[in-house]
């Protein structure tokens, strides 16, 4: 029977000594370049599947802790990393040729690349468990008293799989996983004395979420729209827009409750969904199973969507890591597509201050290692008003620029100004997406993906500190979608960058007359692609 179907108290104990662990290695996991590690990257998206399948590619994501790879930098550390599905070797060189100083060979006789060769709905994690041999190569290729794993998120799945194996896992416990949903995230806010939306508890039905609707715009009837949130959605998927201007009606003073409640409910079939493709008869049938709350829609003619992120050593000592300003797209700005770094400067210290607020009590929760705030910013003449929107107890769609750039410039974040040192005087700027995708990238293969970046220089260049990072190049010949991390001395330069690459990729996929398409630059022979 696997760990989803047991108490949670049966693989607890023995994960709870196991991260004990980590506070006796703890000095050598933050010193990077001191460590002698073998590090286990399990990139397992352990989320609700039938919410993750509405993100395209979403399989290829596990190609966004390649980061990690940048560790190999260290001589010492080794590192293995397990996926569904085989990765492109191209992609793996691609990743060893942005280590400074070392021999490509040396990092790769320390790295192990395992898969399951499973592209089920199952979560890798479980595809792992499932697999004994594959668990007893693991096993076998770690040190156990030099070991540590790190994943995207951690659930019963991963705790399962660290408990198996014997060595600790860098993540919060999963007991802990309902402080990161809508309902346990404004319960922290309420305890942290932080500003967020007006919203309900969390309800599993129907009737129940249009009697809370009803209830929430009898406390402000100004509101010209709701947010609904599946209790456990991903990146926006799990939201819709209840639109109230078209039931004036039945607005509060207009009607009885029981009235609004009736009208409620029946526009509920209407909603707008942020999901592509969503519908309420999938909607509605998973309220049941993650619970759902409505949340009062910020209004604002300008608004930005800032986030800030932190972490919780296992000391439960709290550090604040970045801020960002989030690239929100679909219907109603509400999926997450990328981030800028940093965030505004006439909010980003004050981001830190909050998300400092809520990283204290996640710690006296018992909470470890990454976790982000999500916030939501109005600008109210000339002062800007945050409102916290939810917390990821896990890493994000930010994790990957920022360790990106960290790991590739050697700077630092400064506390005191919100900005990234990269050398005295000089910062680092950057834009990062998941979704640069178009129809036309299709049938780009990753072998393809190099050709272009090496004939048009998209590299980063290691002497400036400042270029491109490619990540989810699997993920560009099946859905023609592809993430890449645009690093400057400025905004407008990390912005060019970027407008650099749409430009060129845009170029190499014109279709030609007879609908064809017609690169500027032919592929390599086939024998100097394999040599």
């Amino acid at each position: 029977m696997s760990a989803v179907n047991q108490s949670s108290s049966e693989y607890g104990a023995a994960f709870r000594k196991l991260q004990d662990r980590l506070r006796d290695r703890w000095r050598g996991i933050n010193l990077v370049d001191l460590d002698d590690r073998d590090i286990l990257v399990i990139p397992s998206l352990t989320l609700d599947q039938r919410e993750l399948r509405k993100v395209q590619g979403f399989l290829h994501y596990e190609e966004r802790l390649l980061f990690s790879l940048i560790r190999l930098r260290n001589p010492r550390t080794r590192l293995i990393y397990v996926t569904a599905t085989p990765l492109s070797p191209i992609i793996i060189d691609y990743y060893l040729q942005l280590l400074p100083g070392i021999p490509f060979s040396h990092a790769r006789d320390r790295l192990l690349i395992l898969s399951t060769y499973d592209a089920s709905l199952k979560c890798l994690s479980q595809k792992i468990l499932e697999r004994p041999r594959l668990m007893e190569r693991i096993r076998q290729s770690l040190r156990p008293e030099k070991s540590y794993m790190v994943c995207f998120n951690a659930t019963n799945w991963e705790r399962e799989l660290s408990v198996k194996l014997g060595i600790p896992l860098l993540a919060a416990d999963p007991d802990l996983l309902y402080w990161g949903t809508k309902s346990g995230s404004r319960e922290i806010f309420q305890m942290s004395g932080i500003p967020y939306p007006d919203g309900s508890n969390l309800v599993w039905n129907t009737e129940d979420l249009a009697g809370a609707a009803a209830e929430l715009w009898e406390r402000q009837p100004q509101l010209k729209r709701m947010v609904i949130k599946l209790n456990e959605g991903f990146s926006g998927e799990g939201n819709a827009i209840l639109e109230l201007s078209n039931m004036t009606d039945v607005a509060p003073g207009n009607s009885s409750h029981q009235q609004r409640v009736s009208r409620l409910s029946d526009a509920m079939a209407y909603l707008r969904f942020q999901g592509a493709n969503e519908t309420w008869s999938n909607f509605s049938s998973r309220i049941p199973e993650l619970g759902v709350i409505v949340e009062a829609f910020i209004e604002g003619e300008e608004k930005r969507s800032p986030s800030v992120q932190g972490y919780i050593t296992p000391y439960s000592e709290v550090e604040i890591l970045s801020t960002h300003d989030q690239i929100l797209g679909g219907p109603d700005g509400q999926i997450y597509l990328g981030c800028r770094f940093p965030a505004d400067d006439g909010y980003r210290l004050e981001l830190q201050e909050l998300g400092l607020k809520v990283g204290k009590i996640l710690a006296e929760k018992g909470a470890m290692e990454r976790y982000g705030v999500d916030f939501v910013a109005v600008r109210r003449s000339d002062k800007w008003d945050l409102q916290a929107i939810e917390i990821n107890l896990r890493k994000g769609g930010t994790t990957h620029p920022f360790m990106s750039l960290r790991y590739l410039t050697n700077g630092c974040y400064n506390l005191s100004t919100g900005l990234y040192d990269s050398e005295p005087g000089s910062h680092k700027y950057y834009l990062a997406t998941d979704n640069l995708q178009k129809p036309q990238y299709q049938g780009l293969i990753p072998n393809d993906l190099m050709d272009i970046i090496t004939y048009h220089r998209l590299h980063f260049d290691s002497s400036t500190k400042t270029g491109i990072v490619f990540h989810l190049m699997g993920a560009l010949s099946e859905f023609g979608k592809l993430g890449l991390t645009c690093i400057g001395d400025s905004h407008q330069e990390a912005e060019d960058l970027y407008n650099q690459v749409v430009e060129v990729l845009d170029r190499e996929t014109l279709p030609g007359g007879d609908g064809t398409y017609q690169p500027s630059i032919p592929s390599l022979p086939i024998a100097w692609s394999m040599s």
